[in-house]
């Protein structure tokens, strides 16, 4: 009787003992912020020129981030089709890594200015919006 007294008081003080190092699961880590996550954002602009049709004002623009150092450019205007970019920094610039797009961000001397090259049309214009920061 007493042994099983000291084996059912041995076993009862162990479990708080157990559960206090049991590990609490830990949320995962915060995502590190790229290239894309720094030209996301809504631009308003112009083509200025287009090798299919004439020039066009009040074009807008988002850059959307799809992944890693990689955005999808979508427009309310027919001419420039939705396209995924990938990117690459190149001294103070953020461009297209590869691929027939020209996509140019100079973080220091115009942060809020983009230039695009898309299916034979160029367009620049101006960040007018970014999202909130989750």
């Amino acid at each position: 009787m007493l042994r099983t007294l000291i084996a059912a008081t041995t076993i009862a003080l162990s479990l708080p003992a157990a559960a206090a190092t049991a590990e609490t699961p830990k949320a995962a880590p915060a995502r590190q912020a790229d290239l894309a996550d720094r030209v996301v954002g809504t631009y308003k602009g112009a083509v200025a020129s287009d090798a299919r049709g004439s020039s066009r004002d009040n074009v807008t623009i988002t850059v959307t981030r799809v992944g890693p150092n990689k955005v999808e450019i979508k427009s309310d205007y027919p001419r420039i089709p939705t396209v995924t970019i990938p990117l690459e920094k190149a001294m103070d610039a953020i461009l297209a890594a590869s691929g027939p797009y020209v996509f140019l961000l100079d973080t220091v001397r115009a942060p809020d200015r983009l230039d695009l090259s898309i299916d034979d049309a160029s367009w620049y214009g101006t960040r007018v919006t970014t999202p909130a920061k989750q």
